[in-house]
């Protein structure tokens, strides 16, 4: 379960199994997804899947995640969303209500996300082996013309911004799966990002790298920006937006906000000349209400991320090996 967490176990296998097997320079970007020339045109195309447990939860769904988390992956290369695959894998026994409302949950997210589910296909398994649906969606979309997002580009003194609050997906999942109650109802982010990308890129396109932090949370997103980059990064503890019911779940249950998982922020390094701008944007968009700066891109400790705390102290924010909560999208 630890190599699915999105953590140094899940880096593992991709570096050391899949990529020398597939090989390919396309590939060998690692990025949330591939940026490919086809025809004169530059596109984005990402491919995820999604076995999350419980099927719906405060804020969403599996049908949700299906469709938002592929956009999000798509936006995190600066473009646009256009066309969605569907491949269905149910669980013999599970209900056509269940189905019908997955489904249901896909197109209105599609719609909502200004994107088309063109293709799919479905296969049926027997009892006992899966969790009633899972679900596989690809996209591709275009990338506009001087966008080029990637860790590469990071620079010391690039300003790190986080779109809003996070782990709220993580402890939203958390919360029904175990049966906890932590004294509010805390509903997931589960959100596509397309729109506040767009809003952002339209102050510059000269954004250096996005991310989506879902598994493994901001801190598995600052520690891959940090490897690939060869630069270090410092955020400051105080300035991370954490909900209040996030930290009170974390805090019971010895949980790390920077860990747990997100599936409607984004984390962005942004030269400094252009990072008040992208900021203010940001902010008046409603998926980026709550963006704060949390920490710069620095020459230190290069490949490593450090925390500043409250204390004044700092601490190093390790890649997770696997997962703190297993199963969450």
């Amino acid at each position: 379960m630890g190599h699915g967490g999105g953590g140094a176990l899940s880096a593992e296998l991709v570096e050391h199994l899949f990529a020398p097997a597939f090989g390919g320079e396309v590939l060998a970007q690692l990025g949330d997804s591939a940026a490919v020339s086809l025809g004169g045109v530059r596109l984005a195309f990402s491919t995820d899947s999604y076995v999350v447990r419980p099927l719906f939860f405060p804020g969403g769904g599996i049908g949700d995640l299906a469709v938002n988390g592929t956009v999000n992956d798509l936006a995190m290369s600066g473009a646009r969303a256009a066309y969605l695959s569907c491949g269905l894998i149910l669980e013999e026994g599970v209900e056509m209500s269940v189905v019908a409302r997955v489904a249901e949950t896909m197109g209105a997210a599609a719609r909502t996300a200004g994107v088309e589910i063109a293709t799919g296909d479905t296969k049926v398994v027997e009892s006992g082996h899966g969790d009633g649906v899972y679900i596989n969606t690809a996209g591709i979309g275009i990338i506009p013309d001087g966008v080029d997002l990637r860790p590469q580009r990071v620079v010391p003194g690039d300003v790190v911004i986080v779109s809003g609050g996070i782990g709220l997906h993580g402890v939203a999942i958390m919360s029904v799966r175990e049966g906890l109650e932590f004294g509010v109802d805390v509903e997931s982010d589960c959100a596509a990002l397309g729109g506040l990308v767009q809003s952002m890129l339209a102050v510059t396109p000269d954004l250096h790298v996005l991310r989506d932090p879902t598994r493994g949370g901001l801190a598995a997103s600052l520690n891959e920006i940090a490897a690939a980059s060869g630069t270090g990064v410092v955020i400051h503890e105080r300035s991370v937006p954490v909900p209040a019911a996030v930290a009170n779940a974390c805090a019971i249950l010895g949980l790390d906000p920077l860990y747990v998982a997100n599936e409607g922020k984004l984390v962005a390094f942004v030269p400094r000349e252009h990072a008040e701008a992208v900021l203010d944007a940001m902010r008046a968009h409603p998926l980026g209400r709550g963006a704060a700066v949390i920490g710069e891109a620095v020459e230190a400790h290069p490949g490593l991320v450090v925390a500043r705390t409250a204390l004044g102290g700092t601490r190093v924010v390790d890649l997770p090996i696997g997962e703190q909560l297993p199963r969450i999208c």
